[in-house]
């Protein structure tokens, strides 16, 4: 990934330089979204999205933990896991916009951002879908001995259906090298999801069902989350088998950009941004003796990586009908046949 630090005040000596690489990525993930946000608002993204705003640190701590080669499975909530693996922002604004330029040439739009060659597998729709597909890529690397890792990300509300039990169970059984991460924003859509769970913790309490530890962390501490992040991908990596972490977060918007959130209790709304992940993490670095010029430098850089790619995206052209028609049949063409 570029050094978008280039140039910049160095950090104060004896900081870990992952520490700083971590809030260079959760900045640009920041950026990013709040720049989605203001297009949507324009009209320009089509379709629904669902922004990470609030949940940076879980998808970046991962990102920098992970190895290049490693698989991401995600959700539809998948524009930050998808810039985390190194996927340029261009593309994937112009994916959101629907354009040509995009990931998949605007054919799938906020919610089906992939990309292969940078290990980004998928995100999907159906709530749950990739908990077995995302033990299926690990099982291929443990029988290739390629040592590499699966990382699945879904949220509370995939705790309640089978698949996460049937992935759970089969990739214990296996030892396969998958960490599964509950992304737990305490709403599964509009619903509480204490209201609908028997346990306190949806994902960790679950946990010593399949033989596996019970892992809680806070997902709004960054290095909490890169801690976990390094630990549960070494455990992978090791053949020590899968790990299942529950990372409590919270999202800073509704489900969707068609949710207002009107059914969140204003003091739980405040008391969480009290608690923004960004802001937490720049104040816990700045304590430590990394100098304010940073971090100045490290989001100037991102807001101008987010003028460019929206300046490529927006210039680019709507998919064509070729563009449109290619893919849709396994020979190509979209000729219906019965």
């Amino acid at each position: 990934m570029e050094d978008l630090t280039a140039g910049a005040a160095p950090p104060a000596s004896g900081i870990d330089p992952g520490r700083i690489e971590l809030y260079r990525l959760m900045a640009r993930l920041r950026a990013f979204e709040k720049r989605a946000y203001d297009l949507f608002l324009q009209n320009l993204v089509k379709g629904t999205s669902h922004l990470g705003l609030g949940q940076e640190a879980i998808a970046a701590a991962y990102g920098v933990a992970m190895r290049a080669d490693d698989y991401t499975f995600c959700t539809y909530r998948g524009h930050d896991h998808t810039l985390a693996r190194g996927v340029p922002m261009a593309p994937v604004m112009a994916e959101l916009l629907g354009r040509e330029g995009g990931l998949m040439g605007g054919k799938g739009g906020s919610m089906h951002l992939t990309s292969v060659a940078h290990g980004m597998m998928g995100s999907y729709a159906i709530v749950g879908a990739h908990l077995p597909i995302a033990a299926g890529a690990a099982w291929s690397a443990q029988v290739r001995g390629s040592g590499q890792v699966a990382v699945c990300f879904f949220g509370d509300g995939a705790t309640n259906i089978g698949a996460f039990h049937e992935a759970l169970n089969l990739a214990a059984v296996w030892r396969l090298p998958v960490v599964f991460v509950c992304e737990n924003n305490l709403y599964m859509e509009y619903t509480p999801i204490e209201a609908v769970t028997a346990v306190k913790h949806p994902a960790a309490d679950r946990a010593s069902a399949y033989g596996l530890e019970s892992i809680l962390v806070d997902g709004n501490d960054a290095d909490a989350m890169l801690d976990v992040a390094r630990s549960t991908i070494g455990r992978a990596r090791d053949g020590e088998g899968p790990s299942l972490v529950e990372a409590v977060t919270y999202r800073h918007g509704g489900h969707s950009r068609a949710d207002p959130a009107k059914y969140r209790p204003e003091s739980e709304v405040q008391e969480w941004f009290a608690r923004d992940p960004v802001l937490l993490y720049r104040t816990a670095l700045e304590a430590a003796g990394a100098p304010t010029e940073l971090f100045t430098a490290i989001e100037a850089d991102a807001d101008r990586e987010v003028d460019e790619a929206t300046e490529i995206a927006t210039a680019s052209p709507r998919p064509s009908v070729s563009i449109i028609d290619r893919d849709v049949w396994s020979d190509g063409g979209s000729a219906w046949r019965n």
